[in-house]
């Protein structure tokens, strides 16, 4: 969405989930000038939702603290902005509360493309007099937000730009191929080097995003603990590597067939597995909580290691409320097996944390009550729906 900042053109997205996210992207850009409608099953498509979003010409290059404090991923339009009005004052960034994620390699490798920056009550305000230049910049760590804001940003700039330790997630991947129907040059995707050669200006283009990966593995991990089976539509199993490694080994089956996911649990017990969170193509930190309500019913004890995010354990004591056996010795879970979790009230604290706790709450006995599910609408489309539709018992409370 933010890359429709790139151009004057209609850039329009197939396949977009109706998520809270989404919605406050939209204002976001409605903010800076942007049009943005939306239709359900555009060519005939059964998923998702289609946007048609067109920029202006010129337009505000403000993004408030209203706004951005919600989502992380407003940062996002900072380097589009950057690349075509020359320009932008974009609030820091606000999201879950599950650690420290500065965005000082968004803003040291916009520097790097000639971008004046400097940080003022608590907004960052850029510039590109002279435009943005071609330049080779290395990630000192991998950021998967930071290569999509300069990759963005390279589009435009004058000459080549060369990305290295870049972030490799098939999300990446994904942006770059809406870049290039839009007519950026872009090389090296699915690798740590890509290589933008800079273009006087970007087209409009139709383009359809990817399934969201792990909300299919969120889905997959309820199969697994329910002992139960799914048909998970739209699901690419070559985007979930690592996940499906891990759910294998605990005794689930996956097999893509005709653009869909089948998912099934050899038993209602899970093997215990050990795992660590890397970036792609490692285990995804965003699977880390769902795992470990997984294993929490497995049949033995399992080590599982958070190496990207200092402060995403938080689920842990909703978990023991529900009689997970769970000790934390800093970044690291030991989690010891129990076959049934008891039903008990809990309280989410971030959006895949939400998640384990419904996931909890499908394989114990008795009742769960999950509260602050808010979190669940930035990244879940009708959650209680879809899981409704497969034999859950689960309705959302209205207070």
């Amino acid at each position: 969405m933010a890359a429709a900042l790139l151009t004057t053109k209609p850039l329009i997205l197939n396949n977009v989930p109706r998520l809270d996210d989404i919605e406050n992207m939209r204002r976001l850009l409605e903010e800076l000038g942007v049009e943005v409608s939306s239709a359900s099953r555009a060519n005939n498509s059964e998923f998702g939702q289609t946007l048609t979003i067109k920029s202006q010409e010129d337009g505000c290059t403000i993004a408030p603290y209203d706004l951005v404090r919600k989502m992380r991923a407003s940062v996002l339009v900072l380097g589009p902005l950057l690349a075509r009005r020359g320009e932008a004052r974009v609030s820091l960034p606000g999201g879950c509360a599950i650690g420290t994620r500065p965005i000082d390699l968004h803003l040291k490798g916009l520097e790097s493309l000639g971008a004046e920056i400097e940080l003022r009550a608590g907004y960052v305000e850029a510039k590109a007099p002279n435009g943005l230049k071609g330049t080779e910049f290395r990630f000192p760590s991998v950021s998967v937000g930071a290569t999509e804001n300069l990759m963005m940003a390279a589009t435009l700039a004058d000459g080549i730009t060369v990305l290295e330790n870049a972030a490799r997630e098939p999300e990446i991947s994904d942006l770059g191929n809406c870049l290039r129907a839009m007519g950026a040059n872009i090389e090296g995707l699915g690798s740590d080097r890509l290589v933008i050669e800079g273009v006087a200006a970007l087209d409009g283009a139709e383009y359809s995003v990817m399934s969201d990966r792990i909300e299919a593995g969120s889905y997959a991990v309820a199969a697994a603990i329910t002992g139960g089976s799914l048909e998970l539509k739209g699901a690419d199993k070559k985007n979930l590597g690592a996940v499906l490694d891990a759910l294998s080994e605990s005794g689930l089956k996956a097999e893509q067939v005709n653009g869909s996911l089948h998912v099934e649990a050899n038993s209602n017990w899970p093997n215990p597995v050990d795992i660590t969170t890397h970036p792609y193509p490692g285990f995804p930190t965003d699977m880390q909580a769902q795992f470990m309500t997984l294993m929490a019913c497995s049949s033995g004890a399992s080590v599982i290691t958070e190496a990207i995010f200092e402060n995403r354990f938080m689920h842990v004591p909703e978990l023991v409320r529900m009689g997970a056996d769970i000790t934390l010795q800093g970044p690291v879970a030991f989690v010891r097996g129990t076959e049934r979790l008891r039903g008990a009230p809990v309280m989410a604290t971030d959006l895949r944390a939400s998640m384990s706790l419904v996931l909890a709450g499908l394989s114990c006995a008795g009742e769960t009550v999950v509260s602050r599910i808010y979190h669940l609408d930035r990244g879940y489309e009708d959650l209680v729906g879809k899981l409704s539709a497969v034999g859950a018992d689960i309705e959302r409370i209205v207070t």
